[in-house]
């Protein structure tokens, strides 16, 4: 019985947009057993992506308001699940599903085990290689790499970005922090992963990161720079968070790498370009790169524009200038979904998991059940 509702868990979470996919060994299934008891994956299965207040998901789940109440709020400070606080203070707290990546395991990050890490470790190639049909996240340029010539959109330069939000808040990147427990990690900057809005909200509450000011997140940003670390916010252009990236630790860098092209994979609008009159050979943008997409032909730096992501990490540290970045044709560009909510239909639809008969069933259902709960 215990088996069974850990297997209706894992079905569950494939079926959201960002997906769990099953494999051979099992190691999602022992995954989830470390994180959740058996009751709160029967109650997880209760969820979608529509928040809902306590007592809708306690006429769905055949409990008290009171008893779905401590145990969501629970499960969500765990990071097991979304909690969601209404403008409007005086309404209940509601709850909905959260991804198991980007979500549920970052939400680990001050809790991991090495047991755990080493079930990640394997289980993760296989999910970004099999539910990641369109990218969760976006490279987008480091400032010291923008001409004013390159065009640059709002959601596309992180200092835009960070000038535009009213709460920003600083978590440690679990990536580098699990590579480390592991005993291979990285020298880079741990406490790097930027966070916004309602998100900022979610971590500060489940105290997995400290509310910071722009000056202070403007300065992580320098320091990602000096230590090349790659920008990725998420692909959307009303941006949550940046991740701050290395190639050796990051799991989203990882996946990339291990494609021919990881350009295939990347959200990006940028490629860098190399002037070969101009290049003295020295060899700092190959040790800055992150995929591997730079080399030196006939004593001169070349782009392998199937494996750049344009980050810019090489423009930012070239002492002859002879890279730069140049904005992509809108035909090799990725389109940018406007918010979370557009990216994760775009991302369920290419899974095939969440088409429209499936999204009106899900409002239908949500709207049925608080009728009934509110009788």
């Amino acid at each position: 019985m215990t088996d069974k509702v850990y297997q209706k868990l894992a079905i569950h979470l494939d079926n959201l947009p960002g997906g769990f996919p099953p494999t051979e060994s099992g190691v999602e299934l022992r995954i989830l057993k470390r994180l959740f008891t058996p009751e709160q994956a029967a109650l997880a299965l209760h969820l979608t992506l529509i928040s809902e207040e306590p007592r809708v998901v306690a006429r769905r789940a055949g409990i008290d308001t009171a008893e779905a109440a401590d145990r969501l709020e629970e499960m969500a400070k765990q990071g097991l699940i979304l909690r969601i606080e209404p403008e409007d203070t005086g309404k209940p707290l509601q709850y909905m599903a959260a991804q198991f990546v980007i979500g549920i395991w970052e939400f680990h990050v001050n809790d991991l085990d090495t047991e755990l890490i080493k079930d990640m470790n394997e289980y993760i190639p296989v999910l970004t290689e099999e539910a990641w049909k369109v990218p969760q996240l976006r490279t987008i340029p480091v400032g010291r790499s923008i001409s004013v010539q390159t065009e640059v959109l709002p959601y596309e330069k992180a200092e835009e970005i960070i000038r535009s939000q009213k709460k920003i808040l600083v978590a440690p990147c679990i990536c580098r922090r699990e590579s480390r427990m592991a005993g291979h990690g990285c020298d880079k900057p741990e406490e790097s992963c930027l966070v916004f809005g309602t998100g900022a909200d979610y971590y500060q509450r489940n105290g997995l990161g400290r509310v910071i000011d722009q000056q202070e997140a403007f300065d992580i940003l320098e320091k990602a720079n000096e230590a090349g670390l790659v920008l990725q916010p998420g692909n959307t252009r009303e941006i949550l968070n940046i991740c701050c990236c290395c190639g050796c630790c990051c799991q989203v860098l990882k996946a990339f790498k291990r494609r021919e092209k990881p350009v295939s994979m990347a959200a990006t609008a940028f490629v860098a370009v190399a002037d070969p009159d101009t290049c003295s050979g020295c060899e700092i943008c190959m040790d800055r790169c992150q995929m591997e997409a730079l080399q030196i032909v006939n004593d001169h730096i070349t782009v392998n524009r199937d494996r750049c992501i344009g980050c810019g990490l090489c423009v930012s540290t070239c002492p002859a200038e002879s890279l730069t970045l140049a904005r992509k044709p809108e035909s090799d560009q990725l389109t940018v979904p406007r918010d979370i909510v557009k990216a994760a239909i775009q991302l369920g639809k290419a899974r095939g998991k969440l088409g429209p008969g499936k999204l009106i069933s899900m409002v239908v259902k949500s709207k049925v059940d608080r009728l009934l709960a509110a009788k």
